[in-house]
């Protein structure tokens, strides 16, 4: 595993050619390197990560630019879109992240804190930074962890930080919590480590990941509902962690001896302490939880704890006052959309004739799961899943944390055209939308490269 190390850029297109001479212009100054991460879309394996299990995710084209140049002090921070407020920072030694509503600085800030924390960073370079993203926000393809990502890469360059890709996306993983959502490490993982062609079957505790070559004619077309959701704005995304830990706990007090379950929080962890197969688990999750709500009474009761106990080591700083929690279907579809990340991988292995057919049958499998066992789907993550099989694609599903943002649909190569036409019409065309809209909603994407650092 090598060190992070910047190369010379290779090739100053027109969008980093605008973002160098703008910085030029903003700041009196050229930029020294300039920091390119890309977002990503999860082909299966949603909302599992945190619970340690794996996911097969891979880079998108769209992405984050960031240039940057070292000064004596503080922090100067700038976006290219002038409907983003800009930011700057008087110190950079102790970083605050703001509270409320997550602002994009916000989230750059989480990855500057978060390196300098991790690696004892002492009296921080200063910075001028000019951002340029083009990843759709609030979509579920990772603008936020973009953001966190390529200010990790700042710092790392500016304070001639070590550290390996591998090490950085656990950092970053750690760092975006400081946003406050409790999510697990896919989104830095994939960024950083995506290489251009594959996708990824990413395994937590500890991070490994493994390329996966998608099969012959496979093409995933990405459809932006326009239906955009904050994950760390509401409490619903933290709301499914902490019913992942509730199960997780209840599990282990049935089935392993008197105290241990106190020390797990995570499924995986629960499943290797059991000893058993991921359909095994569904089975006992059948016989350990009953289908409707469990109040927090019912849980203290169950786990014999007090209410402060479960505030101050399950709950969240915003999950405090929930009063339900649904756990049988959270952790049915935990356990099947695990299971389904490892057919997929394999079938990518394996390949033959019917390949597609059943890759887009798993697709199809998890968002019916998301929707209806999960309940992060939205209206138009359903109407757009409905539609894509309408129109001939093979399986479809919401990506990204969902209750609004993309669907990722798989096609065959040659019908991609026309079924991205019968999208347009259908769900996009009462919306008014131009043609360089439409062309950013909804377009077809391959595994790209993870994040660069280039001199310029």
């Amino acid at each position: 595993m090598e060190v992070i190390k910047a190369e010379k850029v290779p090739q100053i297109d027109g969008r980093c050619k605008d973002l160098l001479d703008g910085f030029k212009t903003l700041f009196g100054e050229p930029a020294a390197v300039v920091i390119r991460v890309p977002g990503r879309v999860n082909l299966i394996g949603e909302h599992i990560d945190y619970c340690g299990y794996a996911v097969h995710p891979m880079a998108i084209e769209q992405d984050v630019l960031v240039a940057v140049a070292k000064t004596a002090g503080g922090l100067t921070l700038c976006n290219v879109d002038t409907k983003y407020a800009q930011h700057a920072e008087g110190s950079l030694e102790d970083i605050t992240i703001p509270g409320g509503s997550p602002s994009w600085w916000g989230y750059f800030l989480c990855g500057l804190k978060g390196v300098q924390e991790e690696f004892s960073v002492q009296k921080p370079s200063g910075l001028n930074i000019l951002v340029s993203g083009i990843i759709p926000p609030s979509a579920g393809l990772s603008s936020s962890s973009a953001l966190v990502v390529s200010s990790a890469l700042v710092s790392v360059w500016a304070n001639g930080v070590s550290v390996t890709r591998e090490e950085l996306a656990s950092v970053c993983a750690r760092s975006e919590r400081f946003i406050g959502t409790q999510g697990g490490g896919m989104d830095q993982a994939i960024e950083l480590l995506a290489q251009e062609g594959s996708a990824k079957l990413i395994e937590f505790g500890p991070l490994r990941t493994y390329n996966v070559t998608l099969p012959t004619g496979a093409t995933f077309v990405v459809a932006n509902t326009l239906e955009e959701k904050n994950k760390a704005a509401s409490n619903d995304f933290n709301t499914r962690v902490v019913e992942c830990r509730l199960a997780a706990k209840i599990i282990a007090k049935k089935l392993l001896p008197d105290g241990e379950w106190k020390d797990l929080m995570r499924m995986k962890d629960v499943q290797e302490h059991v000893g058993v197969e991921t359909s095994q688990m569904m089975e006992k999750v059948e016989t350990i939880f009953h289908e409707e709500d469990y109040t927090v009474e019912e849980l203290l009761g169950i786990l014999e704890i007090d209410k402060e106990y479960l505030q101050k080591n399950i709950l969240t700083a915003n999950t405090q006052d929930v009063k339900t929690f649904r756990l049988y279907q959270r952790a049915m579809h935990v356990y099947s959309e695990a299971a389904r990340v490892y057919q997929f991988r394999d079938v990518c292995e394996t390949g033959g004739e019917s390949a597609l057919t059943e890759l887009g049958d798993l697709m199809s499998d998890s968002h019916t799961s998301c929707s209806v066992m999960y309940q992060c789907s939205s209206p138009g993550l359903d109407k757009l899943v409905e539609l894509s099989k309408q129109f001939g694609a093979l399986g479809a599903r919401l990506t990204g944390a969902g209750w609004g943002g993309c669907i990722v649909a798989l096609v065959q190569q040659e019908a991609a055209a026309d079924f991205i036409e019968s999208l347009k019409t259908a769900y996009y065309g009462s919306l008014g939308l131009d043609a360089a809209k439409l062309n950013t909603t909804v377009f077809v994407t391959k595994p790209g490269q993870g994040a660069s650092v280039w001199t310029v």
